[in-house]
């Protein structure tokens, strides 16, 4: 089964359409929903851990899932793995950070580009909250626009304490086979990383949200890689 995860900073409409598409040809697909409350008792990071938990909890004792991660949910992936009510085949990267231990965002921000980091969290220590694009804004990588529409309502945008949130540390990561598939120059940096350890790897050039633009391609893409790395 693959389960496709969410960034903490969209809703599950960013996976939806792939999840229609491997449903159309008879794949097994789950997309939990991520929730989460800023007034929770509990980090975010164990909102999203228990409500992934939550969602594979209602699949087959047997079942054996290959998760997916877009952006912000890739560097969180350690934490999924050890919610997991299910045993894990393979994990995927789509477009997004690599897992470090004991990270917070910033700090992977920072493993990525100090200085725009550091203008960051500037903004965010100003009252600013990120992401906040409007529909206009994201027509260069989304031609449709009720799609941009949809995904522009879909942000969840997030305060400087999401941002400072240290995740917590893991001993080791991966303990599965792992792809990497990217769209943007964005991730440049992880995509060559995840080269450097021997990943299988594609390549798309796009926007971050192709999975909204090009559901079958992004599909065939996830396919391909699985075969490649040899998830089963």
């Amino acid at each position: 089964m693959f389960v496709l995860i969410h960034s903490p900073l969209v809703g599950a409409f960013t996976w939806s359409r792939v999840a229609e598409e491997m449903q159309r040809r008879g794949i097994d697909v789950l997309v939990p929903h991520l929730r989460d409350s800023e007034n929770a008792n509990a980090p975010y990071w164990k909102q999203h851990a228990d409500a992934f938990a939550h969602a594979l909890a209602a699949t087959p004792p047997h079942t054996r899932v290959i998760l997916v991660a877009h952006s912000g949910a890739g560097p969180r992936l350690p934490i999924f793995r050890d919610a997991s009510p299910r045993l894990i085949a393979g994990y995927i990267f789509v477009d997004a950070g690599l897992p470090i231990s004991g990270a917070t965002y910033l700090d992977l921000f920072a493993s990525e580009n100090v200085e725009r980091a550091r203008e960051f969290e500037k903004e965010l220590r100003a009252g600013a909250r990120f992401p906040t694009w409007s529909a206009d804004e994201l027509a260069e990588i989304i031609p449709d626009a009720l799609t941009r529409e949809t995904l522009a309502k879909d942000l969840r945008p997030r305060d400087l304490a999401f941002f400072q949130e240290r995740l917590p540390p893991f001993e080791y990561f991966p303990d599965a086979p792992c792809g990497y598939l990217q769209f943007s120059e964005i991730y440049d940096r992880p995509a060559r990383e995840a080269q450097t350890r021997g990943w299988a790897f594609r390549h798309i050039p796009a926007g971050h949200f192709h999975m909204l633009v090009d559901p079958i391609g992004v599909t065939d893409s996830l396919l391909d890689l699985t075969r490649t790395a040899k998830i089963q």
